[in-house]
């Protein structure tokens, strides 16, 4: 089955085609500023370059969050119109899953996504990537306890330099991995109709938090 994969939670917009669990092609434009603009433009460039029309794809997998709000938002929006036009079902994944599909070779591997002012998004996964615990959203300080409680762990993402992580890994958001969880959440019958896909958040946006604290 043809799978189209996208997330647009970070600076990397990406987008994916995959064939069950494997990649045909992936591309990406990293400058966050540009989702808006580019996002239909590069799925568009995808599907022509790989011979491919909306109605080969059998399923969507979007990345749910967290990360950039506005990021996330454009991508949602923009797969459930696709998705309820052309009667696609979809399923949701989070960019802490994408991210731990970038590591390989440790017994759990933690993402961390950098909310800035030392605050982290932060997912445990075991070396299967099955998610072993809550997402956090909170100081890093704060999760080093639970953290340290795993030995033999990896720790990716932009907000791995928290933790003094020195690794190899590849701290980008991708598509394809998106593609490769929303497969696996398909075998499982996880996936949704497009009015019922959803947008993770593990806090308030920054103007949302702005407006309660002026309150």
């Amino acid at each position: 089955m043809k799978v189209l994969a996208v997330s647009t939670s970070s600076n990397n917009c990406s987008v994916s085609l995959l064939e069950d669990d494997k990649l045909i092609k992936e591309l990406n434009i990293c400058n966050e500023k540009t989702h808006s603009e580019k996002f239909m433009p590069l799925i568009d460039e995808l599907l022509t370059s790989t011979n491919t029309s909306l109605s080969n794809i059998a399923l969507i997998a979007v990345d749910n969050g967290p990360g950039s709000f506005t990021g996330i938002r454009i991508g949602i929006a923009t797969i459930k119109a696709i998705a309820e036009f052309r009667n696609i079902p979809v399923v949701g994944c989070s960019s802490l899953e994408g991210l731990a599909y970038n590591v390989t070779g440790f017994d759990y591997i933690c993402s961390l996504i950098d909310a800035r002012n030392n605050q982290v998004y932060a997912g445990i996964f075991d070396k299967n990537y099955a998610q072993i615990s809550e997402y956090f959203a909170d100081d890093i300080n704060n999760l080093m306890p639970t953290l340290q409680k795993y030995s033999n762990i990896a720790y990716v993402g932009d907000g791995a330099y928290l933790v003094n992580a020195s690794n190899n890994f590849d701290n980008t958001i991708h598509s394809s991995n998106i593609g490769i969880c929303g497969y696996r959440k398909y075998l499982k019958g996880l996936t949704t109709d497009a009015d019922k896909l959803s947008v993770m958040y593990l806090r308030k946006s920054q103007a949302e938090r702005l407006k309660y604290n002026n309150s």
